[in-house]
């Protein structure tokens, strides 16, 4: 037996292999981490390399859903919601009461800000959850450590301000002013000025493209690379001015709200609409997309809410709800619970999509203001509100994820964590040509053109590759090249042009073709005379 043999195998011995049901804390969770695998793949594959190729990249699948299932024991925190006892209910209670019974940590996020001169206002967080940047209508823009209460800049733009955004971490966010979109760093400098996104509206960052994303009243959906400092692409949507625009964590598609009630969905490889929903009979005001991309939440001016499933685009929805006034904002927290404001009040329901909610779970009133936004703060029981009077901090338990993954998004990073995710994040930037509907598409076997139309393919034969062409196979329609350079279409616009020199053409052509035909007939006269002067020449049929 050879070294590398017994090397072999003694780091196949190490590898951890799923037994089922062990012992082991977490191991009964492994189908929630295992990908789904057709059954007998492998088996059907005829070449050896590359079965025993699948047979590995399986077996190392395997390991890793075994290893992230026994790694549940180091997730120890639980996420905890408020219970009713006996005739009580949960929507009832105020956050005056929730204040005096949680600890002093909780309580002190509870707060509220007082900016009623520059209101309203827009939000948001950090992915971390750690800082908040605030957007005052009337040109106030705010940025702090919430949880700290330390206010790192502030800004007195004198122009109207739309909407906020955070970059790839807090050192950097974009404003939609009224005429473009600025770019600042966290003490207040402005960085760029992004002249190509006219009149925006709304702002989202895509964190793993690096892509700035905005739309305005011209109805231009515009995507800017902020690590390259260039527009990707700009895309007409062709259905007016649009107010409402969220994006789908999950596969980084673009959900716009348009004013003709319909939901459209984009991404930039695209010059139209990926998909398009018609979801309420007027106006959308509001719109909202889930942590896992399965459901979205709209509200329109019909005074209706509507749950959907983004994942079958079907026409009906999963269940409908009314409010007493169109919402104004909605937000989907890690747990899936979905936040409406309208008017003064802002409601919260706890998982409203797979079954019909008789009530809210809670609900807070802010006397004499009017909502704008509404966002939960990641990793934390809170949702920031901003509102015509200022800026509110409520507790709502269990909207949180109790567990963060300090890899993906670190609450407590430091300076240094910080920059090394920086330089990460710029070495693994996604293309933005990789977004699709399914990012789970580049990952299979691209079929046949007979699979594409819809006929049954031979999986062996899509494992193995592309079928060779055959000659029995339709080539289909050739198409002419060059229909389009600037000679073709000189000639196509001369064809009903009227010219001396071409109408003298033609009548010469058409004179030389009555000749020649002349010429033929009286060829044609020679040749029967000629036959009949040497006729009797011929033998008679009578013998003589």
């Amino acid at each position: 037996m050879s070294a590398d043999a017994g090397e072999s195998r003694k780091r196949r011995r190490n590898v951890p292999r799923p037994q089922g049901d062990t012992s082991g804390a977490g191991t009964t969770n492994i189908a929630t981490y295992r990908r789904p695998v057709p059954k007998g793949k492998a088996e059907k594959v005829k070449d050896k390399k590359l079965k025993s190729s699948i047979k590995r990249s399986d077996a190392k699948a395997r390991s890793a859903a075994y290893a992230a299932a026994r790694a549940e024991i180091l997730l120890p925190e639980e996420a905890g919601f408020l219970e009713a006892e006996g005739m009580e209910r949960t929507y009832k209670f105020s956050q005056k009461a929730l204040r005096e019974e949680v600890d002093i940590s909780s309580s002190r996020k509870m707060f509220e800000l007082e900016l009623d001169q520059y209101g309203p206002y827009a939000m948001r967080f950090t992915r971390n959850g750690r800082h908040l940047a605030l957007g005052g209508e009337k040109g106030h823009v705010g940025v702090l450590d919430w949880k700290t209460g330390s206010l790192k800049c502030e800004l007195h733009l004198g122009e109207k301000v739309r909407d906020v955004t955070w970059l790839h971490d807090e050192t950097m966010f974009a404003v939609a002013q009224r005429r473009f979109t600025y770019v600042y760093d966290n003490t207040g400098a402005e960085v760029y000025v992004l002249r190509k996104h006219v009149d925006p509206t709304c702002l989202e960052f895509l964190p793993y493209h690096f892509l700035l994303v905005s739309i305005g009243n011209a109805g231009w959906l515009k995507y800017h690379d902020t690590s390259m400092g260039k527009l990707v692409t700009e895309k007409r949507t062709k259905l007016g001015p649009c107010n409402v625009m969220r994006q789908n964590p999950y596969n980084a598609v673009i959900h716009l709200g348009h004013t003709n009630g319909t939901v459209t969905l984009w991404t930039p490889n695209m010059s139209s609409y990926t998909a398009k929903l018609l979801c309420h009979r007027g106006p959308i005001s509001a719109l909202a997309m889930s942590q896992d991309g399965r459901y979205m939440a709209t509200a329109g001016q019909d005074g209706k809410m509507k749950m959907w499933d983004v994942r079958n685009f079907k026409d009906e929805p999963l269940q409908t709800y009314f409010n007493p006034t169109p919402a104004t904002c909605l937000d989907i927290s890690q747990r899936n619970i979905l936040s409406v404001g309208f008017g003064p009040h802002i409601q919260v329901w706890q998982n409203p999509f797979m079954t019909k909610q008789e009530s809210p779970y809670m609900s807070h009133m802010i006397p004499r203001a009017r909502v704008k936004q509404c966002r939960f703060a990641p990793f934390e029981d809170v949702l920031g509100i901003g509102h015509s009077k200022g800026y509110s901090s409520i507790l709502i338990p269990g909207s949180g994820e109790p567990n963060f993954d300090a890899l993906e998004a670190n609450p407590y990073q430091t300076k240094k964590q910080r920059r090394e995710a920086e330089v990460k994040g710029l070495l693994e930037k996604v293309q933005p040509d990789l977004i699709t509907l399914d990012p789970r598409a580049i990952l299979s076997v691209k079929r046949s053109v007979a699979g594409a139309e819809g006929s049954e393919t031979n999986p062996e034969e899509d494992a193995a590759g592309p079928a060779e062409e055959t000659d029995e196979a339709d080539p289909g329609p050739k198409r002419a090249r060059g229909r389009n350079s600037a000679r073709r279409r000189f000639l196509r616009k001369q064809r009903n042009v009227l010219d001396e020199k071409k109408q003298a053409y033609k009548e010469k052509v058409a004179r030389e073709a009555e000749k020649a035909a002349a010429a033929a007939r009286t060829n044609e006269k020679g040749d029967s005379n000629v036959g009949s002067a040497l006729a009797r020449f011929s033998r008679r049929s009578d013998g003589i």
